[in-house]
């Protein structure tokens, strides 16, 4: 059985290995910190990810801390409704849509890591540096925080080691330096009571000027009988370093929403009372044309790195996973199956990265903008017909792996929500 090595115990790194413990292989994972922590915010696992969770066996502890997703609804820069659609299994899928928070996300996986593969499959504090490799093996260079070194030696290497892949790096040198966007991302999380009916992401904003996410986290949050609310801001901003865990301040962001008027809840109030901000700018990285250097392969964000919207980074990182477990029990060589993986996974997922980089089904709210100069409307029917933005969510949702059921057949997917009230 092939000696594999995971570089990162991200959720990444940690659901392949899981994925490889299902096909009977024991892998070691390596991950520079010296302890995790459950940091981060949400994460929006979407129908297909939620799939792989479950066939780990996973999906009762999953969804005991996590939030199932309803609605899914759009609004202008006035918190004028522009476009609903219903989400998961409420949307016809077979599975459901949920809201998390990345960090306990991660460490479900750590904890099932070491219940299936034991207490010692992830070396804490061990950060790889570098590989070298022959026709047999590959050797990784690590460096404690002590200051010393070691070298280990395994049959096959899974690079999952994040946006800021050392092992990228190496493998890539020409690919390595990203390009600033001009996007930065504020992100914060507040603990209230459920928005609307606390099973819903609002989309509000003209992305000319900023635009916001807001969605549901965690129920009962820590037993206070409140939900933890995750909310994102996208704004024009300076360049900053690549790092998830940068504080920023709301007051960079607050005035922006001077005009968003939503009955339901106050969008200002919801910055204001926030626990914690941190600030991202968001980086591009050149899609790469191969994954594979000879035993070693990378997967996650250090394969395709993208911008964090619509959930896609970390539900493709998953799919990754299965792929390559897959891969590894249907070709004995490493290397064959390290390439028959990347043809399988790379270039569906290079068109995701550069669909994230414009704005996926986000689109329409700079539609609408465009077609209204920027001003309260009267009817959105004839500013967006319903059928338009059926037309451009289908395509999304085809493009990552999810079609639309009822699209196909002439159905209308979207909704307005005040119809529904009243149909109720």
């Amino acid at each position: 059985m092939t000696d594999i090595a995971i570089i990162g115990a991200g959720p990444g790194g940690l659901i392949t290995a899981l994925r490889l413990h299902q096909k009977g292989f024991r892998p070691t994972i390596y991950e520079a910190a010296p302890e995790l922590r459950p940091l981060g915010v949400g994460v929006d696992i979407k129908v297909y990810g939620v799939k792989e969770i479950e066939e780990l066996g996973l999906l009762e502890e999953f969804r005991a801390m996590s939030v199932d997703a309803v609605d899914s609804i759009f609004y202008n820069h006035y918190g004028q409704e522009i476009y609903a659609e219903k989400c998961g299994v409420h949307m016809g899928y077979l599975h459901e849509q949920r809201f998390v928070h990345r960090g306990y996300l991660q460490m479900m996986f750590y904890r099932t890591v070491l219940e299936r593969l034991g207490e010692d499959a992830v070396k804490l504090g061990h950060r790889v540096v570098s590989y070298t490799q022959d026709d047999e093996a590959v050797t990784l260079e690590i460096a404690h925080e002590d200051g010393t070194t070691e070298h280990v030696t395994h049959s096959a290497v899974i690079a999952a080691d994040g946006i800021n892949s050392p092992t990228r790096k190496q493998m890539h040198p020409e690919a390595a330096e990203p390009e600033y966007s001009g996007i930065t991302m504020y992100r914060g999380t507040t603990l209230r009571d459920p928005i609307r009916d606390g099973h819903t992401i609002l989309h509000i904003g003209d992305p000319r000027i900023s635009t916001m996410i807001i969605y549901p986290i965690a129920d009962d949050f820590e037993g206070s009988g409140k939900q933890l609310i995750n909310w994102v801001v996208e704004v024009d901003g300076e360049e900053a370093i690549e790092d998830w865990n940068q504080l920023g301040s709301i007051d960079d962001v607050i005035p922006l929403y001077d005009t968003v008027d939503i009955p339901y809840f106050d969008v200002q109030q919801l910055m204001r009372d926030a626990r914690e901000v941190y600030l991202f700018p968001l980086i591009r990285h050149t899609p790469l044309d191969n994954w594979v250097d000879g035993r070693v392969v990378l997967l996650g964000d250090a394969a395709h790195a993208m911008y964090p919207r619509g959930g896609n980074g970390v539900c493709q990182a998953f799919l990754d996973a299965r792929v390559i477990a897959e891969k590894l029990v249907e070709l004995s060589d490493p290397h064959d199956a390290f390439v028959a993986y990347d043809a399988a996974r790379r270039e569906p997922v290079n068109r995701i990265v550069m669909n994230m980089r414009g704005e996926g089904y986000e689109v329409i709210r700079r539609m609408v903008a465009e077609r209204t100069d920027g001003k309260p409307f009267d009817d959105i029917e004839q500013v967006l017909p319903l059928t338009e933005a059926d037309d451009i969510f289908s395509k999304y949702h085809a493009l990552v792996g999810q079609p639309r059921p009822g699209f196909d057949a002439g159905e209308a997917t979207g909704f307005r929500t005040w119809e529904e009230v009243e149909a109720k």
